[in-house]
C-alpha cells in the first residue's frame, strides 16, 4: 500500500466502514464511501472525502467511479435473522451476489489499467463462512461469497494476477447496529485490517476464536490444491 492513493469502502455508513474511513484519512489517503442512503452525507475531516450513491443490482452504473479507486473494500451486508423466502433471497443478493459483481467489474477495470501498480480489492466475508452465524440466510450466504472470492483469486490467470490483488477479511463478532452484542471493538478490528493488509498475503483474520486461525487456512489450501487441479485438467483436455 503507500499513501496518496483512493480508497473505495461500501458499508461505509457502518460501524466497521466510519473506522476503516478514518484510519485511512489519517494516513493520507482519499476516501470514497460507497452508500445505499439517499440522505445527504456531510464532509468533515472523519467522513469520506467523497459520498456516492448506488443500488444492489446495479454496480455496473458505478464502473467510471471505481476506473479512479486503487484498492476497493467491499464492506456492505446485511444480518437478517427470519426465516422466510426473502431473507434468504435478500442475503443472497446483497451479501454474495452483488459483491461478486463489483469483484468482476474491477477486474475489468483492472486489466485495461496501463499503472504498473496492481489495483487491490478486498472482500468481507466472515467467519460464518465456516462457523454458525444463529441466521441460515446469513450463513448461507457468506459460505457463498467465500467459495466464489476463493475460486476467482485461485484461478486468475498469470496476467491477470500481476493487475489486481485479491484480499480476503476473516472477521470475528464485532460490535455494530447489525450485531450490538459483537465482542470486538471496529476500531481495533480495522487497525488489525490496516496492518495485515501491509503484508502480501491473501487471509486477513481478525478474530477472537483460535480456531480460525487454524481452520480458514485449511480451507483456503484446499481451494488452492483443488484450483491447481482443474486448470491442470483444462490444459491437459
Amino acid at each position: 500500500m503507500g499513501e496518496g492513493k483512493t480508497i473505495g469502502i461500501t458499508g461505509a455508513t457502518g460501524a466497521l466502514g466510519k473506522e476503516l474511513t478514518k484510519i485511512f484519512r489519517e494516513k493520507g489517503y482519499k476516501v470514497i464511501g460507497f452508500t445505499h442512503s439517499k440522505n445527504y452525507y456531510e464532509t468533515n475531516n472523519d467522513s469520506p472525502n467523497e459520498w456516492i450513491e448506488w443500488q444492489c443490482g446495479k454496480e455496473f452504473l458505478l464502473q467510471e467511479h471505481l476506473k479512479f479507486i486503487d484498492i476497493l473494500i467491499l464492506n456492505h451486508g446485511i444480518y437478517d435473522v427470519s426465516k422466510n423466502n426473502s431473507s434468504y433471497e435478500n442475503s443472497i443478493e446483497i451479501n454474495a451476489l452483488s459483491k461478486y459483481k463489483f469483484l468482476n467489474l474491477f477486474e475489468t477495470i483492472a486489466i485495461k489499467n496501463e499503472s504498473p501498480i496492481a489495483k487491490e480489492i478486498w472482500i468481507n466475508t466472515s467467519e460464518a463462512e465456516i462457523f454458525p452465524a444463529l441466521s441460515p440466510s446469513y450463513e448461507i450466504s457468506k459460505s457463498l461469497i467465500g467459495q466464489l472470492v476463493s475460486f476467482k483469486k485461485n484461478l486468475l490467470d498469470e496476467n491477470t494476477k500481476k493487475k489486481l490483488k485479491i484480499k480476503k477479511l476473516i472477521l470475528g463478532p464485532f460490535k455494530s447496529e447489525l450485531n450490538p452484542l459483537g465482542i470486538m471493538n471496529p476500531k481495533f478490528v480495522s487497525n488489525q485490517i490496516y496492518n495485515f493488509a501491509k503484508l502480501n498475503i491473501f487471509l486477513i483474520i481478525v478474530s477472537p476464536n483460535p480456531l480460525s486461525y487454524i481452520l480458514f487456512p485449511i480451507k483456503e489450501l484446499y481451494f488452492l490444491i483443488y484450483c491447481k487441479f482443474l486448470k491442470l485438467s483444462k490444459f491437459t483436455n
